[in-house]
């Protein structure tokens, strides 16, 4: 009688299909990612390319100078400006120039916001222009202009306005209609009556 060989174990099947399973799991997800991504960059190129503009002009009888003077004088805001009511260079130095750093303090219906634009243009009895940020540049920015054209011997037309872009700013732009616009025009009313009343001082 012959002893029976001890048999030799062997492994059992696998099923190779886990494998391509997770492989397309990973093909799938990738690609839902890569999706993602190019819909959140196209979105924010459109919305960088349709800016929300906001836009006020008023004729004021005075000079461009005589606007400018107002305008510029930013520590009197306090005094007369409804809408900017605190604005103040924070750069080193001091100086209203380009480059320079302010800190304004917006107030509309719903409250007051701070923000710290960057002075990018400033032409005397011409143009004053900032840039104002939210977070990276990307969310909402904010290119303030305020524009003085002589129209007539005596008489300018002041132009206040900002041009918003960002990925937030199409949720905003009901409230930037309803609630800053009208600002903008109660601060050229504002002005007017100021450089006329320095005017007669």
């Amino acid at each position: 009688m012959t002893a029976a060989l001890p048999s030799t174990p062997t492994a059992a099947p696998t099923d190779p299909a886990p494998v391509p399973a997770r492989r397309r799991r990973r093909r799938v997800l990738l690609g839902a990612g890569a999706a993602l991504v190019a819909l959140l960059g196209g979105y924010a190129v459109w919305s960088n390319a349709h800016p929300v503009r906001l836009t006020a002009s008023i004729e004021i009888e005075a000079s461009p100078d005589e606007v400018w003077q107002v305008l510029t004088d930013l520590p009197a805001y306090p005094q007369w400006n409804p809408f900017l009511t605190s604005t103040r260079v924070t750069s080193e130095g001091g100086r209203l120039e380009e480059g320079a750093t302010l800190r304004n303090v917006m107030h509309d219906r719903t409250g007051d916001t701070v923000f710290t634009p960057e002075v990018l243009t400033l032409e005397p009895g011409r143009e004053l222009r900032w840039l104002g940020k939210m977070g990276p540049g990307w969310i909402a920015d904010g290119e303030h202009r305020f524009v003085i054209e002589e129209i007539g011997s005596g008489r300018v037309r002041l132009t206040q306005s900002e041009s918003f872009t960002g990925v937030a700013v199409p949720f905003f732009e009901g409230k930037l209609r309803d609630d800053t616009l009208p600002q903008f025009r109660a601060m050229n009313e504002a002005l007017a009556r100021r450089v006329e009343a320095v005017g007669r001082e």
